[in-house]
């Protein structure tokens, strides 16, 4: 058996940071995809650290993008801080660094947030069209 999943939440700056550490995979997604959603709901913005994550399956990448799908549906938003340049390819591979951001450091990911709170905000119709785009996923770890 894998290491053990951990999952810390804290507010930071009116954000949702939450802390995974350990393996994200068929047998642990459950819990992680329970509680982002359960986060997603509030409205309030999540910061998702995987620094600590040792391994994500393709159940791990689709719990982030359902939960922020779901954060999106709740006017709030969803990025993930990761610096582990195996997991990082593995967003790019599968496109999902486009809908879900990445930053290298929670620093850079609250700076990113809160430079987007202050920007000018677009008109509602370039909104919806900007999270009324698909997901580029097909549930594959690698591209055919």
């Amino acid at each position: 058996m894998g290491e053990a999943l951990t999952i810390r939440v804290r507010r930071d700056q009116g954000y949702a940071v939450v802390a995974v550490a350990g393996e994200v995979d068929i047998a642990t997604v459950t819990r992680l995809r329970e509680r982002l959603f359960e986060l997603a709901a509030s409205g309030r913005t999540l910061v998702v650290d995987l620094d600590q994550v040792s391994f994500i399956d393709s159940a791990g990448l689709a719990a982030l993008v359902g939960a922020s799908r779901r954060a999106a549906a709740h006017g709030a938003s969803l990025q993930v801080v990761c610096a582990r340049p195996r997991t990082r390819q593995l967003f790019r591979l599968t496109g999902l660094d486009g809908p879900v951001p990445l930053a290298r450091t929670l620093d850079g990911a609250l700076r990113s947030l809160a430079a987007a709170r202050t920007a000018p905000r677009q008109p509602a119709a370039a909104q919806e069209a900007r999270t009324a785009a698909p997901v580029p996923w097909s549930g594959m770890l690698h591209p055919p």
